[in-house]
C-alpha cells in the first residue's frame, strides 16, 4: 500500500506546535535561535524520539514563525500586553502560554496569507495540549482581540481609528 503524504495544513499544524515548543525552550533555557531551529529540524520534526513519532512539518513555515517572533517580539509583546489585564502582563504568564500567544500574534500580524480564524483555531489547539481550560480560553480571547484589531475586515469588525 502506498504511503499517503501528510497534507500541507497538517505540516503547518505540526510546524506551529514545534514553533511553540522551540519558543518555550528559547524563553526558559535561553537557547540560541539557530541551535534550536537546527535541533528541531534535525532531531524532532518527522523523527521518532523516545518511542514517539513526530509528524513531518513544514520546515520553512517553522523557521518563519521562530525568526518572525524574534524579529517582531517587542511589537508582539506590546500588543498582547494591551489586551491582558494590568495585573497579568505577558512576562508573568506561564512560558508555554507566552510562546503560544507570541507565535499566534506573529502570524496574525505578518501572515495575511493564512486566515485569522485558522491561526486562532490552530494555536488554541496547541494551547490545549499544554495548559488548562481557563488558559486555553484566555489564548482564544487574546488572539481573537488581536485579530479584530489587525484584521478587522476579515473578522467582520468595523475598522477602529
Amino acid at each position: 500500500m502506498a504511503e499517503v503524504a501528510p497534507k500541507q495544513a497538517n505540516k503547518r499544524g505540526t510546524a506551529r506546535l514545534a514553533a511553540v515548543q522551540a519558543l518555550y525552550q528559547m524563553d526558559v533555557a535561553g537557547s540560541d535561535i539557530n541551535d534550536v531551529i537546527g535541533s528541531f529540524q534535525t532531531f524532532w520534526m518527522g523523527r521518532e524520539v523516545e518511542g514517539e513519532t513526530y509528524l513531518p512539518a513544514d520546515h520553512q513555515f517553522f523557521r518563519d514563525i521562530i525568526q518572525g517572533v524574534m524579529r517582531e517580539q517587542q511589537r508582539i509583546d506590546v500588543a498582547v500586553d494591551r489586551i491582558l489585564a494590568d495585573e497579568w502582563p505577558l512576562r508573568r504568564i506561564e512560558a508555554v502560554l507566552r510562546a503560544v500567544l507570541r507565535a499566534g500574534a506573529y502570524e496574525l500580524f505578518e501572515r495575511p496569507d493564512v486566515p485569522a480564524k485558522v491561526i486562532i483555531a490552530e494555536y488554541v489547539d496547541v494551547a490545549d495540549a499544554f495548559v488548562d481550560r481557563e488558559e486555553v480560553g484566555m489564548a482564544n480571547a487574546v488572539l481573537d482581540k488581536i485579530a479584530k484589531r489587525v484584521r478587522a475586515a476579515e473578522m467582520g469588525e468595523a475598522p477602529k481609528g
